[in-house]
């Protein structure tokens, strides 16, 4: 079989080739993360900067045009009306939704995913992305700082089903957590702090299908991501008496993924029933 796109032929994958193994990926933990990123050589995790330069791209677009619910436009409009401050927040919500804003919408721009998602992609890039930047980080500083903000994404996720009734782009957004509480201090603790917080705030924001408001839930859990971190730079962390999270990082992030697998899954089927309903 041939796929062509606008006359170009497109290259296929047989079906063993696409088959996942559950032994691919073996599960990791966010220290081992912490200390990869920090030891490995800039030209191997060099290529990473293709997910800054795509999904940036994918954020100009967005701001180009009214794409889907144009959330990053009453962002935007809110902070040339004084209704909201230009401040590093905004900029990071601003950017990181104009990306979603335009995958969901149908923009004809690829965007660099994460997990099979492009929009978990989005949210575990552009956060950084826009840190760096302000923080006038060098490409091999930026690289670090998304490496480990994908591979947090990844740990967590591959600790629960692909498809589950949780928002991936939350779980996705905890990476972009990571990556900026390493751009601004260097220190795991701090970016432990930060997953913490991050769990005992938005756990159980449901996955209800891909649509435009997709990026309003991307909207929320980058603006999570960022005040966890901001806590977590205070020394101000959710307690381990604090519902389901602990005072240990990784039975935290297993609690989270524990109720995705289980209890969701019945959450799952009442959401597609409430759809089909309609």
């Amino acid at each position: 079989v041939e796929l062509y796109i606008n006359g170009e032929a497109q290259v296929l994958a047989d079906k063993q080739s696409t088959v996942t193994q559950q032994e691919t990926l073996a599960t990791f933990s966010l220290a081992e993360a912490f200390n990869f990123i920090k030891e490995v050589e800039f030209a191997d995790i060099a290529f990473i900067l293709e997910a800054a330069r795509l999904n940036s791209a994918l954020a100009e677009e967005g701001k180009s045009k009214k794409y889907g619910l144009n959330i990053n436009g009453t962002f935007s409009d809110a902070v040339k009306n004084g209704l909201l401050s230009n401040d590093l927040l905004s900029k990071v919500i601003i950017n990181t939704v104009a990306a979603s804003d335009a995958r969901m919408g149908g923009a004809p721009v690829v965007a660099m995913s994460n997990f099979g998602s492009g929009n978990q992609g989005i949210a575990a890039t552009m956060p950084v992305v826009t840190v760096a930047e302000h923080l006038n980080a060098d490409e091999e500083t930026l690289a670090r700082a998304l490496a480990l903000s994908h591979l947090t994404a990844i740990s967590i996720h591959s600790r629960y089903t692909r498809l589950s009734a949780l928002c991936a782009a939350s779980t996705a957004a905890m990476g972009a957590a990571a990556g900026m509480a390493w751009l601004f201090t260097r220190d795991l603790q701090t970016i432990n702090t930060a997953i913490i917080n991050m769990i005992s705030d938005i756990t159980g924001m449901i996955c209800d299908g891909a649509s435009n408001s997709c990026a309003m839930k991307v909207s929320s859990v980058v603006s999570s991501a960022f005040k966890a971190v901001l806590m977590a730079m205070q020394n101000s962390c959710a307690g381990s008496n604090d519902g389901i999270v602990c005072a240990d990082v990784e039975q935290t992030i297993n609690n989270l993924c524990r109720l995705v697998i289980k209890p969701m899954a019945y959450t799952d089927k009442e959401i597609i029933n409430i759809m089909v309903a309609k």
